[in-house]
């Protein structure tokens, strides 16, 4: 081999090594890189895992505090005291949160839900809450705001649980907003005006309820739309515009803008849990493992035939002696022809009571007359003309009133009972078992809401259970007579002692209705103490306000 041959190959050895040593640079760079990428890869992968961690532990102290402010208000009534706050480690992470009350409660209308329309007394309450991974280097900070809307049930014209019948045979005329959580039945005779907002969680009708024995009537029905202008449920033709006929929904839309709705137009149930747990009868029940009773928000009660005055928190006085001696209580007996059987009454005379210096300073009186054989026992009220403050009565028994009630400088009043009656200032109990034309009614006014029990209709021998009409109960001839209400009427259970059957020209004779919604209602100032309300908490927002990995 030549020379030039060998150095021809020591050259292309030395080219080959060159051309290695930069393959294997070329590769260590590329592994390099790869190394650096997959370190930083995991850095980034391991920072966005301590933020998502950080960011459910956040979300982890918001949801506690909501939770804490939703049982709060549910149990109780009343937001958690002291608000919610604190901090808690869950394995690798940690977070901390505190609730602030935004602002002082205010009274706002609703816009949204099945509740809008309505006012409640709203609070509002902002969450924050800190999320941190344990070696610090990511946090996320939450906030979300809540209110509580405490609605007032006194707000409604007329609220039923049940179906609600109308059926006047006298002119009718209400004001306020009607629901029923069931159906409606709406007829009259002479005619019937509704000037608000009539809605069902179950269908309107024209025409009675079945089982009721009544046949259709074919006096107006008129409801006002929008603009003030009552419009008829009556046709041209004829017939009746009602969840029956064909269109109802938009021609229910076009005749009334939307003050008329059922079921059809996507109205629910209106869910009023006005006592804790249990039926709506807790609030009128004894209190003896029911801490809905109203016996035990009273400042005064008359139990068992003993009278007992809240002296000082806690502490009840027997004031039964002072309640007799002053002529506050006496026990009377009366016929009670719907129901057909004696009542036996515990009478309170309310101007006695006020003179008595036993009046409630928080104006809630309970009363229970326990039974007795053979007879109705019940509760009347008299000489009621002036409350000397805003009262609430509440019993588990049949309640009577008789004559005026509140209508001396009126306040705020209530009376919830298993059923209310009222008896004209010409009521005698020496005639209660005369026939109907020696109880002649003379012209009473009662300012009072109620929440009362109805028979129902159809069931355990009853026909038509009376309706929304007889709601107050009568025993007296009412003819050509006005009676006037102004209030607000419940209905959220059947009665389980006034049970009697209802019928008409037996035991009364209509009047003429003079009822409608009181509008100092609508003034939370305005509400009977105790007032039943509901508690509907909303989040109204939730925003992330900070989130940084280190």
């Amino acid at each position: 081999m030549n020379c030039s041959n060998k150095n021809k190959a020591g050259n292309d050895k030395g080219v080959v090594l060159v051309v290695v040593m930069l393959l294997l640079l070329m590769l260590s760079l590329i592994g390099i890189a790869s190394i650096t990428t997959s370190t930083s890869d995991m850095t980034v992968a391991g920072n966005e895992l301590n933020q998502t961690g950080a960011f459910y532990a956040a979300e982890s102290g918001i949801e506690k505090a909501a939770a804490a402010i939703v049982t709060s208000f549910e149990t109780n009534g009343t937001p958690p005291s002291p608000l919610p706050s604190g901090s808690q480690t869950q394995g690798a992470y940690q977070y901390s949160y505190s609730t602030v009350a935004d602002g002082s409660p205010v009274q706002m209308t609703l816009a949204d839900g099945a509740y809008r329309g309505l006012y409640g007394l709203v609070r509002k309450y902002n969450i924050t809450s800190t999320g941190l991974d344990n070696s610090g280097e990511s946090s996320v900070t939450l906030k979300m705001a809540m209110q509580d809307a405490l609605i007032p049930l006194f707000q409604f014209a007329v609220f039923y649980q049940n179906d609600l019948e109308f059926s006047p045979s006298t002119v009718m005329t209400l004001g306020g907003r009607v629901h029923a959580n069931g159906e409606v039945f709406l007829q009259s005779s002479g005619g019937l005006n509704i000037n608000s907002y009539l809605t069902a969680a179950g269908n309107i009708h024209h025409g009675p309820k079945a089982g009721s024995g009544l046949g259709s009537l074919a006096g107006d029905v008129l409801i006002m739309d929008k603009n003030g202008a009552y419009q008829n449920m009556k046709n041209n033709d004829g017939t009746w515009l009602d969840a029956s006929s064909a269109g109802w929904v938009n021609s229910s839309l076009s005749r009334w803008s939307g003050l008329v709705e059922d079921d059809a137009h996507g109205i629910t149930q209106l869910e009023m849990p006005v006592v804790t747990d249990g039926p709506a009868t807790d609030l009128i029940d004894r209190g003896a493992g029911n801490n809905d009773s109203f016996e035990l928000k009273a400042g005064l009660k008359f139990v068992d035939g003993q009278v007992y005055y809240l002296s000082a928190p806690g502490t009840w006085t027997n004031v039964t002696a002072a309640m007799i001696a002053q002529g506050v209580i006496t026990a009377r007996t009366f016929y009670d022809a719907r129901e057909a059987q004696d009542v036996y009454s515990l009478d309170i005379d309310v101007q006695r009571l006020t003179a008595s210096g036993y009046y409630p300073s928080n104006g809630v009186i309970y009363a229970s007359v326990p039974a007795v054989s053979g007879v109705i026992s019940g509760v009347r009220l008299r000489n009621a003309t002036t409350l000397p403050r805003a009262t609430t009565f509440a019993t588990d028994n049949p309640l009577y009133t008789v004559g005026n009630f509140n209508t001396v400088t009126k306040k705020p009043a209530a009376i919830m009972a298993d059923a209310v009656t009222v008896l004209s200032s010409s009521w005698d109990d020496s005639r209660s078992t005369q026939p109907l034309g020696s109880r002649g009614a003379s012209a009473t006014q009662l300012n009072a809401s109620f929440i009362t029990g109805t028979t129902e209709t159809g069931q355990d021998g009853h026909a038509y259970n009376g309706g929304l009409e007889n709601s107050l109960r009568l025993l007296e001839s009412w003819n050509n007579v006005t009676m006037t209400w102004r209030g607000s009427a419940v209905s959220l259970w059947y009665s389980r002692q006034a049970t009697g059957v209802w019928s008409y020209g037996n035991y009364y004779i209509a009047p003429t209705r003079d009822w409608a919604f009181d509008i100092d209602l609508l003034n939370i100032a305005n509400l009977p103490p105790g007032t039943p309300m509901v508690n509907i908490v909303q989040r109204t927002q939730w925003y992330q306000i900070f989130a940084a990995a280190q």
